[in-house]
Parts: structure tokens; C-alpha cells; sequence
């Protein structure tokens, strides 16, 4: 029920401005800061456009939310005389896209601002240059040019599957943290450019980060990350307040300091169910606190809907200041081979032997006997899978930086040694089940990988990832067929151990997951992505080969993770043990 009169109604009607409103005036000293010249208003033109380049042929609509029916929060209707307000928006909508109808039929190209995207003004410096074209933009140093590229901060960051995933979208990853220096090393070498912070997030400020990435004033887009945590609280308290949940609360607390506009948080999918849950609605509020709004319902995506050969699950937060058109989550573009799945109308991804078949086998080169890499020519066909994780044209790269590498140098791929009683269990071992001695899990060709998993840190053991069987092979996966199933390119590397090279990929998200994500975050942003030019040398290799105590003295700081203790209290059986009792087995007589 409406509360005024009408003639108060028809008086509030008639003082809401057509244009000179002040989303438009933001749009225009955007315009003048950046050195464009324009007209206004141009009656000749269908639905009198706010702001028209006529040498351009570009025309810029500066749109309210609400009135023009968009679908930010401001775009709501009211809750009262939606009789009323209904069919009004309704009837702005169709109008504006009759509009844009003609003024396409006369060879004008037509961009939108809308209210909520006039907030951050660098984006809406970015937006407005790559409609106009796509240029880079200058600061007020005019010898200075800043890139196109919105900037994300990777906090956790490992070796990078966050970082790699926003890059190809199309974002500057400028920065990343991880209190591993070892991981940090590997980082190093795959983004060169990015400023790597080997410490904790704990006391990290976002000035220091600021400092370290050379940003000074500049707005950070987007920060990303996926801290360890407890979830549930053991002591009687918030979960959130509980200490071994102290590193979630400083991604909060980063996110706050250094006002990012977005944020992406991920971690395991035990923290939506049980008591967790308890936990997850606690840290949304802290964000909230921060004055962020998050995405409802949170989501967990699987990895096996984005191209990746791998049944992997992931809790994924997505957040945006008030006022920020919040992100959406991305549309699963594949079902899982040989899996139920709720997205049985979509193409079917790629398969175990699909992404892996044109590799060479390492143990055909005695090289990686003791080395992780060998120059060969022995590559096989590649698929369109395997091509874009191999590079062959410029689709392997997306919307991120080309590196200067050796395509025909195989990596990350020393060999194992199994013994010939390992060796026949993996053969006598069906495809898509669990050896049941070690209880590693033979691939399918035919189908997709079950989670690949870090292992255990030192303080549990220190024990080296259950590496898949392979699906034909009598062996181990290497770390490189590792890395393909999880969707990295082959010019990303990895560690040269096969203990540190297999818990990086374990840890890492899965960068066309990321990339997906990403691509939603520049679709709030109103960026549209593109191809740099500049080709990044990656780093030195010695980066990949240093231990703890090495990669502590390169960074100069003291040694941060505990030894490694292999000590778990169990008593490992002999394979030749095994192996009696399996023949003492087979020759007992069976007693009907």
C-alpha cells in the first residue's frame, strides 16, 4: 500500500532527474581524467544517448540500477505497489533494448554503466578504456603507464593454482604469500614478476603487501586465498575464536586492510557439513562485519565440471564490498566421465588417458633416474586437451602471459622404483579401483582421477602423496601426470622431489577451476580481458631443487616448518612378507 498521496507521488516522480545525475557526472570526469572528448545528450539519436563519441561511433548509457531493472542490490523493487513498479521497469527494460537495437542497426557500438559500477573508479577507468580502445591507461605520471589488468593478491598461495587460474582470466597477480619457503621458491620461478612474501599471514599488513608489490595508492581488485583451519571450535568458544583457526581470521582481517574490492576464499568441502557449519556461518559474518556481502547459497564446485580429469571437491566463497555488483558463480561446462552426476546434459569432459596418453613414459629415459627432467622428441599426438595443456597455439596461454620455455623438455617426472611384487599387483589390479596393499587407486582410461591429495605435513609424518596407478603402466603416476590431471600446463613446474612436487599439486586448486572463477569476478568488474604481449622468462631452476634450510637462506629468514618425522608408530610390513601369505593362500586346498 502506498503511504502518500498522489499528488505527493507526482511530485517525487517529477524531481527524479533524466540526466546530469550523478552516476553520469562520475562517467563524464572519468572521461575528461582520461583525455576523451564527448557530447551529451544527442536527440538525433534513438533513446537520447547520455554521452556519444560521433568520430568513434560509441555510444556510453549511464543507467540507475533501480530504474533500469538491473541486477545488483540496488535494482530491487520495493516491497510496497509492485502492481505499480513492476510493469514501469519492465517497460524501461524493453525500451532500452529497443534502443540499443537501433542504434546497432546504424553502426553504433553501445556500452552500459551502470550505477553501481561508477563506485571504483579504477575499474571504471579500465572499462571505459578497453570500450573506447583498449589502450593502456595514464597515470598522473604521464610517464608512467599502468596496466589494463585488474590486480589480485594470492594469499597461501603454495605453488600457485590461484595465481595461474586469475591469470589467465586476465588479472595481474602482483603479489603472494605462503609461510612454505620451498613453496614460495617454486612460486618464484612460475611468476617471476609477482612479488612472493615467504612469511605468515599472521602480522603480514596490507601496507607491507602494498610495499612489497610497488602498489602504492593503486585499488586491489581481488583478494584470494585458502587458509588451513580447525573449523569447529574444541574449546568452548566461537569457532572463529578458536587459535587454530587464528590463520582464517587473518584473511579477513588482509582482506579489511587492504579494501579490496572482491575476495575469493576456498577450502575443503567438510567445512559445510557437521559441526563445521557452525564455523562457515561465522567467518561469513566477519566478512560481513568488514562491510563485504557474500554470495547465497556459498557453493561447492567440482573440479570434474570444469574440464579436469579429477573428482575433486571444493568449498568456494565469493565476496564484494557493499555497493559491488557480487560475482555469480560460473556454470559447470562438463560432466564427469563414468561418474552419476547431476549434469548429465552437458558434454563430457576429458578422460584419464585423454590427457595423459601423449606424454612420454618416464621410465623409457634413464636420465630421471636421478633428475626430474630430460630433452626429448618422443611426444605423441596431442588431443585439443592435451594440446592446450601442452601450449601448442596461443589458447594454451588464455588471457595470461606467455613464458619463454622448452616445449620438448619433459618435467617434473623423476621415476619411481617399485619393486616386481608392487609391480604385479598394479597389473593384476583393475582399472577404476584400489590396489589393496597399498591403496593407491588405479586410473581409468576411460574415466577421471579420484581427489589427488597432498599427503601429510611434518608434524604428521611427513608421508608422500598416494600417487594414483597408472592405467596401463605398472607404476606410480609421475608428478607431471600429476599435473595434468589437475589441469596445469606443462611449462609450469613444479619441485624437483616427488614428495614437495606431488603436496604442491595436492594443495593447489585446480587452475581451470580458478580460471572459471575468475572470469566471473571480471564479469562484476565490467573487464573485459586481453592478450598481453609481454613473454615472461621464468625463473632460475635452482629455485626448484633447494631444500628447506636452502630456500630459508635464500629468502633470508629462519627455518619455519618443523623437520620432517616419519616416526607414524606403526610396524611396516616386508613385500616379501606380503607375498608369502598371498602363495601360503593360494596353495591352501578350499574345504566345501
Amino acid at each position: 500500500m502506498d503511504t502518500r498521496t498522489p499528488e505527493k507521488r507526482h511530485e517525487i516522480m517529477a524531481a527524479v532527474q533524466t540526466k546530469n545525475t550523478g552516476p553520469e557526472i562520475v562517467v563524464r570526469k572519468a572521461l575528461c581524467r582520461l583525455g576523451y572528448r564527448f557530447r551529451l545528450h544527442s536527440k538525433k539519436l534513438p533513446g537520447r544517448p547520455d554521452i556519444v563519441f560521433p568520430k568513434r561511433k560509441k555510444i556510453i548509457f549511464v543507467n540507475g540500477c533501480f530504474w533500469h531493472g538491473h541486477h545488483c542490490r540496488k535494482g530491487h523493487l520495493p516491497k510496497t505497489r509492485l502492481d505499480y513498479w513492476r510493469p514501469k521497469i519492465a517497460a524501461n527494460k524493453t525500451r532500452d533494448k529497443k534502443n540499443k537495437a537501433q542504434l546497432k542497426c546504424l553502426k553504433w557500438d553501445v556500452l552500459v554503466v551502470w550505477q553501481c559500477q561508477t563506485k571504483n573508479l579504477q575499474s571504471l577507468d579500465r572499462k571505459l578504456n578497453e570500450f573506447l580502445e583498449g589502450r593502456l591507461l595514464n597515470s598522473r605520471d604521464s610517464s608512467v603507464k599502468v596496466a589494463l589488468r585488474p590486480i589480485a593478491i594470492d594469499l597461501f598461495a603454495g605453488a600457485g593454482g590461484l595465481s595461474l587460474g586469475f591469470e589467465q582470466a586476465g588479472f595481474d597477480v602482483v603479489a603472494a604469500a605462503d609461510i612454505d619457503p620451498i613453496h614460495a621458491a617454486v612460486h618464484k620461478f612460475n611468476f617471476p614478476n609477482c612479488a612472493v612474501i615467504p612469511k605468515s599471514v599472521i602480522g603480514l599488513s596490507g601496507n607491507e603487501i602494498r610495499q612489497r608489490a610497488n602498489l602504492g595508492s593503486r585499488s586491489i581488485e581481488v583478494v584470494v586465498g585458502g587458509a588451513p583451519c580447525q573449523g569447529f571450535s574444541l574449546i568452548g568458544h566461537r569457532a572463529l575464536d578458536d587459535p587454530r583457526n587464528s590463520l582464517v581470521r587473518e584473511f579477513v582481517r588482509i582482506v579489511g586492510e587492504l579494501d579490496a574490492s572482491y575476495f575469493l576464499f576456498e577450502n575443503v568441502k567438510g567445512l559445510t557439513v557437521g559441526r563445521h557449519r557452525q564455523f562457515l556461518e561465522e567467518l561469513i559474518q566477519a566478512f560481513e562485519e568488514r562491510g563485504y556481502q557474500v554470495r547465497k547459497p556459498w557453493r561447492v564446485l567440482n573440479a570434474s565440471n570444469y574440464e579436469v580429469p579429477q573428482d575433486r571437491e571444493r568449498l568456494f566463497l565469493l565476496g564484494a564490498k557493499r555497493g559491488l555488483q557480487l560475482p555469480d558463480y560460473p556454470s559447470p561446462t562438463t560432466s564427469p566421465l563414468g561418474k552419476q552426476s547431476s549434469f548429465f546434459d552437458l558434454p563430457p569432459g576429458p578422460s584419464c588417458e585423454e590427457v595423459l596418453a601423449d606424454l612420454p613414459n618416464a621410465e623409457d629415459f634413464v636420465e630421471l633416474l636421478d633428475s626430474d627432467s630430460v630433452l626429448t622428441n618422443n611426444w605423441g599426438t596431442p588431443n585439443n586437451y592435451s594440446r592446450v595443456l601442452r601450449c601448442a597455439d596461443r589458447e594454451g596461454w588464455y588471457f595470461g602471459y606467455r613464458r619463454n620455455w622448452q616445449p620438448k623438455l619433459l618435467t617434473s617426472s623423476s621415476r619411481t622404483f617399485h619393486t616386481e611384487i608392487s609391480r604385479r599387483r598394479f597389473r593384476e589390479t583393475l582399472q577404476g579401483s584400489v590396489e589393496p596393499i597399498s591403496r593407491f587407486f588405479k586410473l581409468p582410461s576411460d574415466g577421471i582421477s579420484n581427489t589427488l591429495r597432498a599427503g601429510t605435513d611434518s608434524a604428521r609424518g611427513a608421508f608422500t602423496s598416494p600417487r594414483p596407478i597408472h592405467y596401463t603402466l605398472p607404476r606410480c603416476i609421475t608428478v607431471r601426470e600429476m599435473a595434468r590431471l589437475h589441469g596445469f600446463p606443462d611449462w609450469f613446474r613444479f619441485h624437483v622431489t616427488k614428495w614437495h612436487g606431488a603436496r604442491q599439486i595436492g594443495n593447489a586448486v585446480a587452475p581451470p577451476v580458478a580460471r572459471a572463477l575468475a572470469a566471473r569476478f571480471l564479469e562484476a568488474l565490467g573487464v573485459i580481458p586481453s592478450r598481453p604481449k609481454d613473454i615472461v622468462k621464468l625463473g632460475d631452476p635452482s629455485l626448484l631443487r633447494m631444500d628447506m634450510s636452502q630456500a630459508a637462506r635464500f629468502w633470508g629468514i629462519s627455518i619455519p616448518i618443523a623437520r620432517r618425522d616419519r616416526k607414524s608408530g606403526a610396524t611396516k610390513r616386508k613385500q616379501e612378507d606380503i607375498e608369502a601369505r598371498r602363495l601360503m593362500l593360494e596353495r591352501e586346498p578350499e574345504y566345501v
